[in-house]
């Protein structure tokens, strides 16, 4: 198949563009390599995916409406994953106006692309953060998620709904993905595992939020990556059985889904930090420190319904991926 990935030089995106294109098919990446983050990391990635003769380069910003539509009259995608995103939580709170961008009108400009050029089957990238204040565990796409505390999570609600109305006016079918804190090799640096090891292997402190109490449903990048192909080949159908009487949020009589891709398997920030510690030999000197704003004290994926459509079962454990992400770090840093 041609697919068009975003976010093609990001951490889950260049994964991705690799296996799909190990497995044949082509693959347009979009990507403008923002400086969000170290830039250089984004084109180490890219030097991967290019060294595949079925990889085709775009450097577009997703707001950029011309460009994205020209992409798409262009190269003719018959699917597309989009991940391009700005990300973070944190960073939500002090640059908003970044999530409005490229999370609310770059996706926009996604589904009109999709809506225009006979695109048979979008899968995005929603996020664990739209459970916001819920508490029931483990988290289920068929629970309401209205009450989100950080304004990446209601981008991303807001993503699901910009989807599901373009699957019921349009036909396109959709699937949306809520991803629970990926990890792993060629990571991004303003993630936990990322700034735990660089801190520790230098001797300087970690931030350690709610004072190590939280639970997160860590899930590995190779784990997520099978979960997005098998949900992007499984094109999104409509559900008969929906009902308005009780309104399933999952599903819909349009061709529209939502899945959690999870680890299934929480795991307490300190356990995280301590295997961490184990993989580099060395222990880490800790600031404890409250629960910051926008963040939640536990995210757990209910896979049922992920197992179930598509086979999904992830298969690494913490203890596997930390050491898989230590000896990458080593060896890119070279320390």
């Amino acid at each position: 198949m041609k697919i068009l990935v975003t976010g093609s030089a990001g951490f889950i995106g260049s994964a991705l563009s690799l296996r799909l294109l190990q497995r044949g098919d082509e693959v347009i990446g979009i990507d403008c390599l923002n400086d969000y983050y170290d830039v250089s990391l984004k084109e180490a990635r890219l030097q991967r995916t290019r060294a595949h003769s079925g990889y085709t380069e775009l450097r577009i910003n997703l707001e950029d409406r011309k460009a994205i539509a020209k992409a798409f009259a262009d190269y003719r995608p018959d699917r597309v994953v989009n991940l391009a995103a700005q990300a973070g939580v944190r960073y939500s709170i002090d640059n908003p106006s970044a999530y409005v961008d490229t999370n609310l009108l770059g996706f926009g400009n996604i589904l009109e692309g999709c809506r225009h050029n006979q695109v048979e089957h979008l899968v995005y990238a929603s996020s664990s953060s739209v459970y916001g204040a819920n508490t029931r565990m483990p988290f289920s796409v068929h629970d309401n998620v209205d009450h989100p505390v950080s304004l990446y999570a209601a981008s991303k609600k807001a993503n699901e709904l910009m989807a599901h109305t373009y699957s019921h006016l349009y036909g396109l079918s959709t699937t949306g993905l809520r991803f629970f804190t990926v990890y792993g090799p060629w990571g991004r640096p303003d993630m936990a595992l990322f700034k735990f090891t660089r801190n520790i292997i230098e001797g300087k402190p970690i931030d350690v939020f709610n004072y190590g109490n939280h639970r997160r449903d860590f899930t590995y990048v190779d784990d997520v990556v099978e979960g997005v192909i098998r949900t992007l080949d499984r094109i999104a159908r409509s559900n008969p059985d929906w009902s308005g009487d009780a309104p399933d949020s999952a599903t819909s009589l349009a061709p529209y889904r939502l899945y959690n891709i999870g680890n299934n398997q929480p795991v307490e920030l300190k356990r995280y930090i301590e295997v961490l510690e184990q993989c580099l030999g060395k222990q880490a000197e800790k600031n404890l420190l409250p629960l910051q704003p926008g963040d939640v004290p536990d995210t757990y994926a209910n896979v049922e319904d992920l197992v179930r459509d598509t086979g999904y079962q992830p298969q690494t454990t913490v203890e596997e991926g930390i050491k898989n992400f230590v000896n990458w770090y080593r060896q890119y840093y070279q320390v």
